[in-house]
């Protein structure tokens, strides 16, 4: 099944959080957009950004 990619504001909007925090997410390198265009706006696959969050929650977890 192929997934379509969604904009940073679809992403953010589907997590509930803002456009500028994934942005910020992304600038501390915690996470890595699926693709960048050449203009610098990121797309992404929403089952590849969740599986990067599922991993930075659990690394965040396992340095309590």
């Amino acid at each position: 099944m192929r997934e379509e990619y969604v904009t940073t504001a679809e992403a953010a909007k589907e997590l509930g959080i803002s456009r500028q925090s994934l942005a910020r997410y992304v600038a501390r390198g915690w996470l890595v957009p699926t693709r960048t265009l050449p203009s610098g706006h990121y797309r992404w696959r929403m089952s590849d950004l969740e599986r990067q969050l599922r991993e930075l929650r659990q690394r965040t977890d396992d340095d309590e």
